[in-house]
């Protein structure tokens, strides 16, 4: 009859050590993470939400298509964001009231076909307060 051996006590010191290596750093990252106070409130705010989807030349929806949002007073696009894998497309913006312009920018983008897309007008968007407002963007 065998006695099993017991191992090595470097082999029980080396698991150990291996083991609180792994367990600590993330228990002191979640400390840090669960004190970040400010974070946790900034995500308290209100906000109005526009949802849309890209609609290409046959009533599909179009992924990778380059998305910009501009205030109503403003010239320039305050956000840029891409469709994704079903047309969609989401933005946070400070609660209303306030007019947005949602248009594709669509240089550099090659559709499936092959031919070149156009948007007739950029889309406005009419937020009153903390809500969600749908819109397509319908290319041709």
């Amino acid at each position: 009859m065998t006695i099993p051996r017991r191992p090595p006590i470097s082999a029980l010191r080396s698991l150990s050590i291996l083991t609180y290596a792994m367990v600590v750093p993330g228990l002191i990252a979640f400390q840090m993470f669960a004190r970040e106070a400010p974070f946790s409130d900034q995500r308290q705010e209100n906000y109005a939400l526009v949802l849309g989807t890209v609609w290409g030349p046959e009533d599909r929806p179009l992924y990778g298509v380059k998305v910009k949002i501009r205030r109503g007073d403003q010239k320039k696009a305050h956000w840029e964001l891409y469709s994704d894998h079903h047309g969609e497309f989401a933005q946070r913006v400070p609660e209303g009231p306030n007019d947005y312009f949602v248009w594709a920018d669509l240089k550099g983008y090659k559709s499936l076909s092959g031919n070149e897309l156009h948007q007739d007008a950029e889309v406005k968007v009419h937020i009153d307060k903390d809500e969600r407002q749908d819109i397509g963007l319908h290319l041709r």
